[in-house]
């Protein structure tokens, strides 16, 4: 539970943002404190300008970890992996979430809101936040993703 109580930057577009609020209750309700960088209502809007600024504060270290979701988790995955040093998972799924930590150390969880519902995704944030990276091997493996990050 290293990071269970360090701030979280959290954001979404409208097909995430009905999960957004369930998940930012419930990291409330954990002691997280959470800076909500949108969007704030089911109104359309582009989810790369909300993955980008949450993206921006992880790449830049202003945020040790962000949870962004949109209505599949595609799009959010897509913008966030752009960033150098940003290691944004995929995980509709528990088994990813916990590997996406031990394995890839990922610093972004993202999640589709239109995919999975609030329980599954109440839990996916638990294992996400509680589970350490196993680094070793692992750490190897995320050193060459910064070599790419060096090479552009």
């Amino acid at each position: 539970m290293d990071n269970d109580n360090k701030p979280i930057i959290i954001g979404c577009d409208h097909g995430g943002y009905l999960l957004k609020e369930k998940i930012r209750q419930y990291l409330i309700e954990r002691g997280i404190d959470i800076n909500d960088v949108g969007t704030y209502s089911e109104d359309s809007v582009d989810y790369a300008d909300f993955g980008i600024k949450a993206s921006k504060m992880v790449a830049t270290g202003e945020y040790e970890r962000g949870i962004l979701l949109c209505g599949t988790g595609l799009g959010m995955s897509m913008v966030a992996n752009k960033f150098p040093h940003v290691r944004a998972a995929l995980c509709n799924d528990l088994f990813s979430a916990i590997m996406s930590r031990r394995h890839n150390n990922s610093n972004i969880l993202v999640m589709g809101g239109r995919v999975i519902g609030e329980e599954l995704a109440r839990q996916i944030v638990k294992a996400w936040l509680e589970t350490p990276f196993d680094g070793g091997r692992h750490q190897l493996r995320i050193n060459k993703f910064d070599r790419i990050e060096e090479m552009m």
